[in-house]
Parts: C-alpha cells; structure tokens; sequence
C-alpha cells in the first residue's frame, strides 16, 4: 500500500520561524515560498522609495486617524490568507486599524494595504512585477503603483481599470483612495 503525501500551504508564521538569511528574500505567493537572490539596491531604487515614502508620509500625517501610516523598507503584508499571500513591499500605506493591531513582536500587518508601490529595480523580472500587480489587486489592494526609475515613470493600476502611466512633467492625483494627495511624478525621482 503507497502513501500520497501532501504538503499543506506554507502560512505566514511558518515564513516567520524560518531562520533569517541575509542572502535570499522570501516571501509567500498563495501558499507557496518563494524565494530568490537578495540583491544589492542601486541608488536610484533607494532614492525613489525614501522620496515617495517622504512624499505619501507627509500627507498621511496631516490626519493620521483617517489616512494611517506609511510604511517601508519592504515591510511584509499578509495580503492573502488561506493560502496566505505574505509579501514585502517597498512602500506601503496601512490603515488606521491595521496599525493599532501592530504590537512590538508583530512580523508582518495583516490584510492588504490602502496603497502599495513597488519600485522597479534591475534585477525585477516583468512576468515577476505583473504577477505582484495582479495578486495585489485579486487581494484587494485599491491602487498600486508600480515606479520606474529607469524611466522617471509612475504606473497607477486600479481593479478592473486600465493602468495609467504618468512621466515626469505630470503630476498624480491620489483620489479616491488617497483623499486629497497630488505630487508631481518629478518629485519622486530628484
């Protein structure tokens, strides 16, 4: 008699007891660990996040109740349960309430965030980056920006809209989601 054995879904606290490593990134795609190469982050990467957190982190504390809290540096996000979705992303607002349920030992917010950016970088594969929009998305992220800084481009993807892309002479307006936010796409890249 043969057994069939099965692996379950991975789950976020099965990601977080795995021992840290300073040479893969991991995160988990619907169940799935994935993992590749950490890689070096040019300067225009890093350059285009702390911008764009500066820029979202000023307008999110003009009314922190309403609008929450920014986070970056690849924060993760638990956007997906049952198979869990747990990814790190590159700046990303949280809600109100997902920031009063963050405690000192937390590993990741729960549930998809208000709006998440991810900022290209060389070694991004696009079957990689259109895989992340569409789950980002399917999970119920309202808008997600994806910012190239090869280009000084920003692209603004919504559920069932077409993506809009700015270059660096436009400037966005973040309504509805981000009530009130407008920043040149300029900005993000000086």
């Amino acid at each position: 008699m043969s057994e069939t054995i099965t692996e379950r879904p991975m789950t976020s606290d099965d990601l977080f007891a795995l021992r840290p490593s300073k040479k893969v990134d991991r995160w988990l795609f619907r169940g799935e660990l994935r993992e590749s190469k950490v890689t070096k982050r040019n300067p225009n990467h890093s350059g285009a996040v702390m911008a764009l957190g500066r820029i979202l982190g000023n307008w999110a504390i003009t009314d922190p109740g309403r609008f929450g809290k920014v986070h970056g540096a690849e924060v993760y996000f638990r956007i997906r349960r049952d198979p869990d979705t747990n990814v790190g992303i590159d700046v990303a607002l949280a809600s109100p309430a997902q920031n009063a349920s963050i405690t000192k030992k937390s590993s990741f917010i729960d549930g998809p965030p208000v709006f998440a950016a991810e900022v290209l970088s060389p070694y991004d594969k696009q079957k990689e980056v259109d895989e992340a929009i569409e789950e980002y998305l399917a999970c119920g992220v309202p808008v997600v920006w994806i910012v190239n800084p090869f280009y000084d481009t920003v692209t603004v993807y919504r559920p069932g809209a077409e993506p809009v892309l700015y270059n660096r002479s436009q400037e966005i307006n973040g309504d509805p989601e981000l009530p009130g936010f407008r920043c040149r796409v300029a900005e993000i890249f000086e």
